[in-house]
Parts: structure tokens; C-alpha cells; sequence
């Protein structure tokens, strides 16, 4: 798995969002591009924002999500299409895609100033502490798998 960490994943990652249009099409899945550009930008609203606050994994849910969902989210195999989406993350309303594209673009390149030290250990908002590569994994799969169902 590719480490956002360094600039020039981030980089890769940023161009590929470059080539997006607001016409373009999934080659699965229900989302449009705006609302996959928002759904991205969730991750980091859970890092860099008080947003979903509210739904904050607490005692009981965190343990089984540790259990049952970090590796799959943290680990380094790749999503399968369609999987199933926390309600946190389903963005059902439209979406201005200029907007989310310039938010995700922003997410991103904070993760890179703010460095793997600042992540390694870093408590999530689902899973708890997490090291540097977990944090990675999470944020690369995550939009490596969306940019290629908009075939990016």
C-alpha cells in the first residue's frame, strides 16, 4: 500500500482527482462525483473537524468494530466494489463537486504537512489508537478505491 505521508503519493492521488470532471461517471455504485468527493472528505472531517461528534464509537460498538471492521478499513487488501458503507459515510443529497474537489484536495495536503508523527499512535474515531501505517492504508484504500470506480 502506497504511504500518503509522502508527497509524491499525494501528489498521484491529487492528479487523478484532477482528472475528474463534474460529468463523470461511475463504473459502479450509486454516488455521483460530487458525493464521492464528499464521502472522501468524511475520513478527514473525522481527524480534522467535531462534525460527526455524535457518533463517536464508544465502549461496547468500538470494541466490535476493532474487532470486526479495523482490519478490513486499516489492513492492506484492497475494498471490493459495493461493499457496505457506515451511515456516517452515505451522502445522499447533492453535492457541488468544485466545492468537495477543493475540500479533499485540502484533506489531503494537511495529512502530508502534518507528517506520519503526528498520525502514529493517533486515536480514530472507530478503531482507537492507530499506528502511522494503519492511518495510511485507511486514507490511500480508501480513495484509490473510489477514484477507480470513477476510473481514475
Amino acid at each position: 500500500m502506497k504511504n500518503v505521508f509522502e508527497q509524491s503519493v499525494t501528489e498521484e492521488l491529487v492528479a487523478r482527482i484532477e482528472k475528474l470532471t463534474p460529468d463523470t461517471q461511475p463504473t459502479w455504485g450509486k454516488m455521483n462525483v460530487g458525493q464521492m468527493l464528499a464521502h472522501l472528505c468524511v475520513t478527514y472531517e473525522f481527524v480534522y473537524t467535531d462534525k460527526h461528534e455524535a457518533t463517536k464509537a464508544k465502549g461496547f460498538k468500538k470494541f466490535i468494530l476493532k474487532l470486526l471492521a479495523k482490519n478490513t478499513v486499516c489492513g492492506d487488501k484492497p475494498y471490493p466494489k459495493n461493499g457496505r458503507t457506515a451511515p456516517q459515510f452515505l451522502i445522499t443529497d447533492e453535492r457541488e463537486f468544485a466545492t468537495e474537489k477543493a475540500r479533499l484536495i485540502e484533506f489531503m495536503n494537511k495529512v502530508v504537512a502534518d507528517g506520519e508523527a503526528k498520525f502514529d499512535g493517533k486515536e480514530s474515531h472507530s478503531f482507537g489508537a492507530l499506528t502511522k501505517t494503519e492511518w495510511s492504508n485507511m486514507f490511500y484504500k480508501h480513495a484509490d478505491h473510489h477514484l477507480g470506480q470513477f476510473g481514475v
